[in-house]
């Protein structure tokens, strides 16, 4: 999965690595004849796409709603840097591969297969590679956040297409925005729980005139036992990945 997830990110980020079979020679060895210069920008070129596909690849996914969940779920009850970051990033980037893999599928057999069996053009196959994406962002962006671009694009007399053919430059950016949104609606019902027991433990230990202990200290291992009782893991993970269209 995660060889077919780098190809499709390095065919949607360029189109000249389609030739896979010519990178050898013609992106990464001097040319015996013609421009050096044009052989040095369209390597630095090619270089600078790789190093940004994944970035690019994760924007396009559910990852990003994955991962402010995460964070906002650690924030609310307060026990600073566990699970770690990385712990963090990993469950998120599978739960992405598990919620992305029709998608990814879909893109591999209608675009990748057919490219490297040379039944389409490196063109027609970088549409196809995209489409499945195209379909899962209309699926789960805000038409509010969708009009916003485009109606941005059009005071600045840019002529958008929408639909099935909505472009890219209109489509990414108001998807990132309905997932950012998303996850920070989520946030907010995860924190009001963690909220009310901060709210009860502190009243509690202002009535007992307990001014010196912080009431944090004691509210976070009743805060962490209520999630691990409601079982809350398998049920924000669950939710997560079901709101998705």
């Amino acid at each position: 999965m995660i060889r077919k997830l780098l190809l499709i990110a390095a065919l949607l980020a360029v189109p000249q690595l389609a030739y896979a079979q010519q990178l050898p020679t013609e992106l990464f060895n001097a040319p015996l004849e013609g421009s050096a210069a044009a052989w040095i920008v369209r390597t630095f070129g090619l270089l600078t796409i790789l190093s940004v596909a994944p970035g690019i690849l994760v924007m396009v996914t559910s990852f990003p709603r994955f991962i402010i969940v995460f964070s906002i779920l650690r924030s609310g009850m307060g026990i600073g840097s566990t699970p770690s970051n990385m712990i963090l990033s990993s469950l998120a980037l599978f739960m992405t591969f598990y919620v992305m893999s029709p998608t990814l599928e879909r893109s591999w057999q209608e675009g990748v297969q057919p490219l490297l069996q040379n039944q389409v053009t490196e063109q027609q196959a970088v549409g196809l590679i995209a489409e499945p994406f195209r379909k899962f962002m209309i699926a789960n962006t805000r038409d509010k956040d969708l009009a916003l671009f485009v109606d941005i694009a059009r005071e600045k007399g840019q002529t958008i297409q929408l639909g099935e053919a909505t472009e890219y430059r209109v489509l990414i950016p108001a998807f990132m925005l309905s997932e950012i949104r998303r996850g920070f609606e989520i946030g907010f019902l995860i924190l009001l729980p963690f909220l009310v027991i901060d709210m009860v433990v502190a009243a509690i230990t202002m009535a007992m005139g307990m001014m010196m202990l912080p009431p944090t200290s004691i509210s976070l291992p009743f805060k962490i036992l209520f999630f691990v009782l409601i079982d809350g893991w398998n049920l924000l993970v669950g939710s997560l990945v079901r709101s998705f269209v």
